[in-house]
């Protein structure tokens, strides 16, 4: 399999339940321990500075004293999103993020990832089964075949402009054509699989 994400670039997988997609972000972060060097944090002051920072620009100041517990869903995944984004990440890859979000908190923090990581050019791979998601969201769409031995079958470009509103851009003209092919063309690989079971 051959994938590439450009710089300042949102690349989705999609694909059948089982194909690997989350198994492919797994060996992208390379889950294992370096075998040589160290790892040094930065001065206490400069890394709760940073976290402040964060927190403002995710609508949460004054949110660094609570508990995770004492925050509501969206309220969490946004602080998750601003312990990631403090480290200055170049890629961040993301795994169904908004999944567990009603309607109205998924898409405010889906509008402010987009700002962000359009404002920091920080590129994304993002898996997810939601098709609207991963059309209003990305430059381009992969989607991958039934597994044990999943490959890439279809690649999207998505030709919806920058800068995005992924609430909007579900009535570009673009979008409703683009995303009848992804459901039939990941509708044929699901078909695919029971034919074969």
């Amino acid at each position: 399999m051959s994938l590439a994400v450009g710089d300042g670039r949102f690349v989705s997988l999609v694909g059948p339940s089982g194909s690997g997609k989350s198994s492919l972000l797994r060996t992208v972060i390379g889950l294992q321990q370096p075998l040589l060097g160290t790892v040094s944090g930065m001065a206490r002051s400069k890394a709760l500075a940073e976290a402040d920072a964060w927190l403002a620009r995710l609508d949460l100041p004054g949110f660094d004293d609570r508990f995770p517990r004492q925050l509501s869903g969206g309220q969490r995944k946004r602080v998750a999103l601003a312990q990631v984004l403090a480290m200055r990440p170049k890629l961040i890859l993301m795994d169904e993020p908004f999944a567990s979000l009603d309607a109205i908190v998924r898409a405010r923090v889906i509008k402010d990832v987009v700002a962000l990581v359009e404002r920091e050019s920080i590129s994304v791979l993002l898996v997810t089964h939601d098709l609207e998601e991963a059309i209003s969201l990305s430059d381009e769409v992969y989607l991958l075949s039934q597994g044990p031995r999943a490959r890439i079958t279809q690649y999207y470009q998505v030709p919806i402009p920058r800068p995005r509103d992924p609430v909007g851009s579900r009535t570009h003209p673009a979008f409703v054509p683009l995303y009848a092919r992804l459901w039939a063309d990941l509708s044929r690989e699901v078909g695919q699989r029971a034919e074969a079971a």
